[in-house]
């Protein structure tokens, strides 16, 4: 058993009894200095043990998605009607995809950028529309011209107005003129305008008729357009309830389709054709025209992670557009890469590193205006992306989010081809990898102590040469030896 004498032979604070202790005003005011600066010291020190210290580093893309990258968007387009509005995209491999739509929405939009109505149903887009044999005869002309002093007028006569709007220099419009010529003569004749009075078949020429075409929404020649006596609801925006036809276009098939619209009105009738349906013909032939001249894509694509291409543009297999007139403005409402990151993640990865997550969706808010003129005709708008992976691990290897940042470089360019929205993408084969640094507690306590200790040391040394110096000064003023 060790005894109470040898345990206090080994302590290494010996006391000074307090009566041979001397306090003294210049130790008051260290001890003072001393505490304040220990304490502050220690807060230091303890703010940086709880501060999130982490280090970056560049590797090769090791990604856990694959080889494929998603890409989520969401632009408004002020001038592009969603009936031909189209997303392609394309890669330096090879791949082509035209038109994509199971994973895009359509919303048409006004001039305001709200949506006007619902989501733009998007009909089959591989079949072949059926033509007249092209033969080089003359035709008698069955329908009627229309302009804008007499649209309104005929189309509030008739139960069901058929209009063809047209362009003299369009192909395709070419091809319909002698199908929709006979197929309106021999309609003429079958439902005649005066005695029965229940359909009628017009045209309206689009290099003529700019306003009028343009009160339509007509972007593409020729666009076959079926007004139903009070369904065609306009008011000053140019709001229209009309359908498109897109059916095939021989004489044979013009003459049943028509028939079928005035099937189920009565002879003589002056009910609504709006309380009717088309009957028999198919839904893929005729949709809901779009409600406005503007139109809002969303959605998503997966793309190959190799530069490549995503293209917004006009697109029809039997239509033509005039290039001029074409006008691809559009404002970026969203575009990332990657998954979604969520508000808490969000929150969390800033809460680490606040300059992250300013880059992934740089483009947002983004307006890119052209007004289509003599000189500002034929305009693409190109947007050149340079996208960079980076990846969040925590200090307990979890990670904490992966996202996709991106660098943007847009242009106008002039082409000869139909104006689009291009967004060329470059994916860099390295990735950004930041990880969390863990810190030792021991080596925060070892500090603490360090500060403590240090400080307690340092200012009995100021003290011990203070309280020296003046009781020397003190000295020499008594002219004792020192």
């Amino acid at each position: 058993m060790i005894s109470m004498h040898k345990l206090k032979s080994v302590d290494f604070y010996r006391k000074i009894p307090r009566d041979l202790t001397e306090a003294s005003l210049s130790g008051g005011g260290l001890s003072i200095i001393a505490a304040l600066s220990m304490v502050f010291l220690f807060g230091m020190e303890l703010n940086n043990y709880l501060t999130v210290s982490t280090s970056t580093s560049v590797i090769v893309d090791k990604s856990s998605d694959g080889e494929f990258l998603l890409i989520d968007f969401n632009i408004s387009f002020h001038a592009l009607s969603c009936e031909f509005a189209s997303v392609d995209v394309s890669d330096v491999l090879g791949t082509n995809r035209l038109n994509i739509t199971k994973t895009i929405r359509k919303y048409p939009i006004d001039i305001n950028l709200k949506a006007i109505g619902s989501e733009f149903q998007t009909g089959p887009i591989s079949r072949v529309i059926k033509h007249d044999d092209e033969v080089d005869e003359e035709h008698h002309e069955g329908s009627v011209v229309l302009k804008g002093l007499n649209f309104d007028k005929v189309a509030h006569m008739y139960p069901i107005l058929v209009v063809n709007f047209y362009a003299p220099w369009c192909y395709w419009s070419n091809r319909l003129k002698p199908s929709w010529e006979k197929a309106a003569k021999i309609i003429r004749e079958r439902f005649d305008p005066e005695m029965d009075g229940r359909i009628l078949l017009g045209r309206v020429d689009c290099t003529e008729e700019v306003d009028l075409c343009r009160r339509h929404h007509i972007q593409a020649y020729p666009s076959i357009r079926i007004f139903r006596k009070g369904s065609d609801v306009r008011d000053d925006h140019g709001h229209h309830d009309h359908e498109s036809y897109y059916g095939d276009r021989d004489t044979e098939s013009l003459v049943k389709t028509m028939e079928s619209l005035v099937a189920p009105i009565p002879l003589a009738s002056q009910q609504l054709a709006s309380e009717n349906k088309l009957g028999s013909v198919a839904d893929d032939d005729k949709r809901p025209a779009p409600l406005a001249g503007g139109c809002r894509i969303e959605g998503f694509v997966r793309v190959k992670k190799v530069p490549g291409n995503l293209v917004i543009s006009a697109h029809s297999g039997a239509h033509s557009f005039d290039a001029s007139m074409m006008n691809l403005s559009h404002i970026i409402n969203h575009l990332s890469f990657g998954k979604k990151i969520t508000p808490t993640e969000m929150s969390d990865m800033k809460r680490m590193l606040p300059y992250l997550g300013r880059s992934h969706d740089k483009l947002n808010g983004r307006a890119y205006i052209t007004q289509p003129s003599n000189s500002n005709a034929n305009v693409t708008i190109e947007h050149y992306l340079q996208v960079v992976k980076t990846e969040v691990v925590t200090r307990r290897s979890h990670k904490l989010v992966e996202e996709y940042e991106y660098t943007a470089h847009s242009s106008l360019v002039h082409s000869l081809n139909i104006p689009a929205a291009k967004f060329h993408f470059e994916l860099s084969p390295m990735q950004v990898l930041i990880t969390e640094n863990s810190k030792s507690f021991s080596h925060f306590i070892t500090n603490v102590c360090a500060i403590i200790g240090g400080i307690f040391t340092v200012a009995g040394i100021v003290d011990s040469l203070l309280h020296n110096t003046i009781r020397i000064m003190k000295k020499v003023e008594l002219g004792k030896n020192i």
